[in-house]
């Protein structure tokens, strides 16, 4: 199969792309798209339990870790004990945080309002299905459900 009409060869040069050009902005900021994740995946008003953050972004408790300190040191979140469970921690954005998630945020609706106003309402409906149906058939385990080997 020619490597340009594979799907996920499609979508990893995609990403990859993506993640370049992000990174590329975040570094204007001092900082990097992984951190960027970071802060919009913070609940503004109340913050966010450390422990919810990795599995709501799809991240390793290690990589994260190592991306919270990063914060921290750079004053763009603190620590504060969790009031219902003594034993975990909750995630707060400080008023840099909230000045970065901001900067953050704008990167993303000016990437997203790019590529609308690039496409078709009905490509763009299309990309969607696509995308949903890959993640589903992964979810459900579809793609491998006959554990056949690869040629």
């Amino acid at each position: 199969m020619d490597k340009d009409k594979s799907i996920d060869h499609q979508l990893r040069a995609t990403w990859q792309a993506v993640a370049k050009m992000y990174n590329e902005q975040a570094a204007k900021h001092d900082s990097t798209m992984a951190t960027a994740f970071v802060l919009l995946n913070i609940d503004v008003d109340n913050g966010t339990p450390s422990t919810s953050l990795g599995p709501l972004m799809g991240m390793e408790p290690t990589s994260l870790s190592r991306i919270l300190k990063t914060m921290e040191d750079k004053g763009a979140i603190s620590r504060e004990k969790n009031p219902d469970d003594g034993r975990s921690v909750i995630i707060k954005l400080t008023n840099y945080g909230i000045e970065m998630r901001k900067i953050s945020k704008g990167h993303v609706f000016q990437f997203n309002n790019k590529i609308i106003d690039s496409v078709t309402d009905q490509d763009l409906e299309s990309f969607f299905k696509v995308t949903s149906t890959i993640n589903k058939l992964i979810a459900d385990k579809k793609i491998y459900e006959n554990n056949q080997e690869a040629v």
